[in-house]
């Protein structure tokens, strides 16, 4: 160590345990020596105002960062690079945590809305999550008079409004998930006598009907471009290609891939757990290719935390992935392949009428994408137009 070091004021006895702290969410050591040495810079200035440990807080960082500005610092951070040290020192007990603010009213209503769901409803946290969000946009929108927060005052107009406009944006599928959310939170809002009127009945159905369209057809010579893309030399693509793998061969969702834990994979048995919708689980071989790519993974995995999640992000902090991310790499891959761009669920069509062209029965096609209901398989049958061809009559008047 260089004798020259300067000591950290008031944080010395905090600096080790601060490092082992940022060692574990995954910090690279060189990001540690620089991080370490704001900690220092901290400290120093705690002692230069006089404050104690214990006074730190967010306007105390932004007053530091300042301070450094005024110093003529160059690179000072903004307030987001002093946020792992306002964490590990409430994390250890040594600073309190922030005093919050009374919630507004549509907070707390929400806060009603969200237990009810939870307590009352027994619904799962992914679709609590959506229904609230959908709820909070709606009541935002709809229930302001003069910018006070009156949701009494909610009418049919208002109802048809703000699904107007959501319809407008979205496909006619997520249309009809936002009338059953709107319902929900109408229904919330009488059974809570919130509001005077059944507003859910005023919730129009939206047109729509079951296996009109044709899939869209992506290739499986477009799947192997997403996969031949990702740079398998590195922690990202390496990770990449397992997502991808799950997605092409497998036709897990978005959701099933970020829930997998590590406890889901029992190699010996060569079998993977899956938890899907509505808390369904299912166990589904896990081929050879889709094993080894995983275990790729793994081996080049840099998991210093305790999370039994299988899929971390790359960079500290470290924590699971989230669904949203999933369509995030196949994106990027097809850009870096050349291909249109496509969701994941674009993968699971593509699996679909692979195995739908080399003979598989819609019953098995259903077992593996793991629907509910034999008729949501049915739509892939039209895929395969080259069978539909022989089985189709003659159009009257004209020559097959």
């Amino acid at each position: 160590m260089s004798g020259t070091r300067r000591k950290p004021g008031l944080l010395g006895p905090h600096v080790e345990g601060y490092r082992a702290w940022l060692i574990g969410q995954g910090y690279t050591p060189g990001t540690v020596r620089n991080m370490l040495k704001d900690f220092g810079q901290v400290g120093r200035w705690l002692v230069m105002e006089g404050l104690d440990v214990g006074e730190l807080d967010e306007q105390r960082m932004a007053a530091f960062l300042d301070a450094r500005c005024a110093r003529g610092q160059r690179r000072v951070g903004g307030p987001r690079s002093m946020r792992p040290v306002l964490s590990y020192l409430r994390e250890a007990g040594v600073v309190a945590e922030p005093a919050g603010a009374a919630p507004s009213p549509l907070a707390s209503l929400l806060e009603r809305y969200r237990c009810w769901m939870i307590q009352e409803r027994n619904l799962a946290p992914a679709t609590v999550l959506r229904y609230e969000n959908t709820a909070r946009r709606f009541l935002r929108e709809q229930a302001m008079v003069d910018g006070v927060f009156t949701p009494s005052v909610l009418t049919g107009a208002d109802v048809n409004a703000f699904l107007l406009r959501e319809c407008a944006r979205v496909s006619a599928g997520s249309a009809k998930g936002r009338v059953a959310e709107l319902r929900s939170v109408l229904r919330f809002l009488y059974l809570r006598e919130i509001t005077s009127l059944r507003l859910g009945a005023a919730v129009p159905p939206v047109g729509g009907w079951r296996l009109a369209g044709i899939p869209k057809v992506f290739s499986g010579v477009d799947t192997q471009l997403l996969l031949h893309s990702c740079d398998r030399d590195t922690e990202v693509g390496v990770r990449n290609f397992a997502i991808i793998m799950l997605v092409a061969r497998l036709g897990l969702r978005s959701i099933e891939i970020a829930r997998l834990e590590l406890d889901d994979i029992d190699w010996r048995a060569g079998e993977l757990l899956v938890r899907g919708k509505a808390r369904r689980q299912d166990r589904l071989p896990l081929p050879v290719d889709v094993g080894e790519a995983l275990v790729a993974y793994l081996s080049r995995a840099h998991r210093v935390q305790p999370s039994r999640r299988l899929f971390l992000t790359c960079r500290a902090p470290r924590a699971p992935i989230r669904a949203d991310l999933v369509g995030d790499v196949v994106e990027r891959a097809c850009l870096r392949a050349g291909v249109t761009p496509v969701g994941p669920h674009r993968l699971r069509h593509a699996l679909a009428g692979g195995l739908l062209r080399r003979g598989a029965s819609l019953a098995a096609i259903s077992r593996v994408l793991r629907h509910q209901d034999l008729a949501t398989t049915a739509l892939y049958a039209k895929v395969d137009l080259g069978a539909l061809r022989t089985v189709a009559l003659p159009w009257p008047g004209a020559t097959r």
